[in-house]
């Protein structure tokens, strides 16, 4: 911190170290590109190769983000994300498309093997490839700059901010319902909670990484317990009876077996399921990630999917299909039938599993962009620690930033709508290049190696819920593939163009001195 201080200075000789300290700071990105030689972290760099992330063990004495992410805290990120507002809320999309309570609960056990199968893929992946940023990063080891740079251009632009906003508005949503019990949440009001949300857990993980997980282990233990409850009523109800409904021979009754019914009811129950992969961002702050990032995958996804199983055949008890369709909040009409008195019980869990959501995303979001900046495919500033905190605080502060801009839609689902095959592509190409690198690089370390048919089947899986999405969503997609295209051109001026005029890179010099001053923020040592 002294350091920073000095060098505002007026002197002459103390502006001329700034100048120097700014075109060192980021000089590197120029080398950075893929398409023209061995960019940081690729390939070809020894110092920063798949096993050798930036801000490994060999640099933990310094500015670098620390490992302080226990299986615990793992196992939270996971849970916590995965569960949202969605299992309380409308928990519906499953059950609409298969038409029976039988082949919905299949549907919702097959997602979460599904799901269970993709994340110990990804595991090979985090331990072979040890660098944080997840899919972005393992585009970017495969397929190179251009690729990666689009995956982030979107998750940046729409898929990040704008989910993280509608968590948290839905969490304003139900903080302030018993404001107003008859009528509806005043819209702007919602935003400014909502906002207010984002605002306080983007303070707690820029102030300290142990405050943000700590948060993240309370409010994933809430969930559990509210889902808990809920299943506990549930099998309370089956032993009373009357649930003749559940019987195998009639709970497969108005079952719906056509090909585009299954695929979106697939599709319903994965999206339910999104948020497996998140631990893979966090990597290189894991203790241990060779041994405690596969086994936080194995402890959480079955956890996860008998919940989420359980959950729904404890729904079936007490609500027939049809009510389920047409509830607003399936779990609040639960809790109404049920805990009388106690009904308020259920939004509020339902607000805190949307807290503890928000915070999961904003943490391992910072940390995509960090790498982003890391690998010269950002502004160098967002790659930049706060050397007392150790933690990420601009790309922290940009999250937010992204995040609160989505105040001001009236229209944000449908914007999510265009890219409902984004995601699975992204994923796909990930494991593919996982395939690649046991062939191209079978020298690489791998502490865990899956059977084969595992991300082969998934692959195809995936190829499977790509092709549904053009099927039953073409428009969508292509207006999808069109905003992505708009990376191009971002990409070839910011990333690409290499010669830029002194005039430009000065003023990036200064922007970045300047902001770097008011942060109080170094780049990393690695």
């Amino acid at each position: 911190m002294s350091g920073l201080k000095k060098r505002n200075s007026n002197s002459s000789a103390d502006r001329e170290e700034d100048k120097q300290v700014t075109e060192r700071m980021l000089a590197p990105s120029s080398g950075r590109e893929k398409g023209d030689s061995n960019r940081d972290g690729g390939p070809g760099n020894d110092d920063k190769s798949p096993n050798n992330p930036a801000g490994g063990e060999g640099g933990e004495d310094g500015v670098v983000l620390k490992r302080t992410i226990t299986l615990l805290n793992g196992v939270a990120i996971i849970v916590g994300t995965i569960i949202g507002s969605g299992i309380f809320v409308t928990p519906t999309g499953v059950v609409k498309e298969t038409g029976s309570v039988g082949l919905s609960l299949v549907v919702w056990a097959v997602c979460g093997v599904f799901s269970t199968v993709g994340a110990l893929c990804y595991a090979e992946l985090g331990t072979t490839i040890s660098k944080s940023g997840g899919d972005y990063a393992y585009i970017l080891e495969v397929y190179g700059s251009l690729p990666a740079f689009l995956k982030l251009w979107i998750e940046l632009l729409i898929i990040r901010p704008s989910s993280q906003y509608i968590v948290a508005y839905v969490f304003a949503t139900y903080l302030l319902k018993p404001i107003f019990p008859v009528c509806p949440v005043p819209e702007n009001g919602a935003k400014v909670v909502a906002c207010l949300c984002i605002l306080v857990l983007t303070f707690v993980n820029c102030y300290s990484v142990k405050a943000a997980t700590r948060v993240q282990d309370f409010f994933a233990a809430a969930k559990l317990l509210a889902l808990g409850l809920i299943i506990i009523i549930g099998f309370v109800k089956i032993g009373q009876g009357g649930t003749d409904g559940l019987l195998p021979e009639n709970s497969f009754k108005g079952s719906k077996y056509e090909f585009g019914s299954l695929g979106l009811a697939l599709y319903s129950g994965l999206f339910a399921y999104g948020g497996w992969n998140y631990l893979n961002f966090v990597t290189e702050e894991m203790i241990e990630p060779y041994k405690n990032l596969p086994r936080a995958i194995i402890i959480s996804l079955p956890i996860v999917t008998v919940v989420y199983v359980l959950t729904n055949l404890a729904y079936f008890t007490t609500l027939s299909p049809e009510q389920m369709l047409g509830s607003e909040a399936v779990a609040v009409d639960f809790g109404n039938y049920h805990l009388g008195p106690m009904a308020w019980i259920i939004p509020v869990f339902v607000g805190l599993s949307c807290f503890g959501s928000v915070n999961g995303s904003l943490f391992t979001s910072s940390r995509l962009f960090f790498v982003g900046s890391r690998e010269g495919h950002l502004p160098s500033l967002l790659s930049m620690i706060h050397p007392t905190l150790l933690t990420p605080l601009p790309s922290l502060i940009f999250t937010c930033l992204m995040t609160l801009l989505y105040a001001f839609s009236n229209d944000i689902f449908s914007v999510i709508n265009f890219f409902s095959f984004f995601n699975w592509l992204c994923i796909a190409m990930a494991i593919v290049g996982m395939m690649w690198l046991r062939y191209k690089k079978p020298e690489l370390e791998r502490p865990i190696k899956v059977n084969i048919l595992l991300p082969v089947s998934f692959v195809l899986a995936c190829l499977f819920l790509i092709i549904v999405s053009f099927w039953k969503t073409p428009v969508e997609c292509a207006i999808g593939f069109g905003i992505i295209a708009t990376g191009i051109p971002v990409y070839l001026l910011g990333v690409r163009w290499k010669n830029k005029p002194k005039w430009l890179l000065h003023g990036i010099y200064s922007t970045t001195a300047m902001c770097q001053k008011v942060m109080e923020v170094v780049p990393q040592e690695s």
